[in-house]
């Protein structure tokens, strides 16, 4: 005989008569499908009716495991697995006939004797995760450009840079500023990105009054010592 009882979010079946053994596991099986919720799916196998070796389910429509169907991936997805040790395998992947992607993880259940009497097998459902995986991976998708070290702007941009130069300078008296107060220029220039812009260097040149050596070589001090 098997008892159904429906819970507020999951609902599980149970064989009047389980191995005292594996009734133990029963809180666990609950305990791990309240925790994930409906999409996981939590059974125990009674291995000493191999036919007939489902017991006990949680939220057993993820797969459509009921009481009284034998084991399917036991043997040869979890124990001739290469990954299966001390006396588990998790998070192997299969499908299930509808065509559901599941993550699976089982545990073998042993007796006082040290002898394999059940298994603990969690389904879960990660066909929605998967859709939403292929969503999130769209939706955060973006362009990725690389600057390059000078761009051939468009007039009107070149054309504000040029007003941020004569900004940048200021009300300054060119003749009178000394090395460094240029160099503090040239450093703003700098981290505001003005000499990504092509042929900046040879303005800020000509209103510094300096040659296009000097800036490059204010620019190497700039970097190079992080003034």
């Amino acid at each position: 005989m098997v008892i159904y009882i429906k819970f507020i979010n999951w609902e599980v079946s149970i064989l009047t008569k389980i191995n005292k053994e594996l009734e133990k596991f029963i809180p666990i099986a609950n305990l791990i499908a309240s925790t994930f919720g409906k999409n996981c799916e939590v059974v125990i196998h009674d291995l000493a009716i191999p036919q007939e070796s489902v017991v006990y389910t949680v939220n057993n429509h993820v797969t459509g495991r009921k009481v009284g169907q034998t084991f399917d991936h036991l043997i040869k997805n979890v124990l001739l697995s290469k990954n299966f040790k001390d006396d588990y395998l998790s998070n192997y992947l299969h499908e299930d006939p509808s065509g559901k992607r599941i993550k699976s993880s089982t545990a073998l259940i042993r007796d006082n004797e040290d002898k394999v009497v059940g298994a603990l097998c969690v389904n879960f459902d990660i066909t929605l995760m998967d859709d939403f995986e292929s969503w999130l991976e769209e939706f955060t998708f973006v362009e990725v450009e690389e600057v390059e070290q000078e761009i051939e702007p468009f007039k009107n941009v070149e054309d504000i840079v040029d007003d941020l130069i004569d900004k940048i300078i200021g009300d300054n008296n060119i003749a009178e500023m000394k090395r460094m107060d240029k160099i503090q220029l040239i450093k703003f220039m700098d981290e505001k990105g003005i000499f990504l812009m092509k042929n900046s260097i040879d303005k800020v040149a000509e209103k510094l009054h300096v040659s296009k050596v000097t800036i490059y070589s204010y620019l190497d001090e700039v970097r190079k010592n992080n003034i």
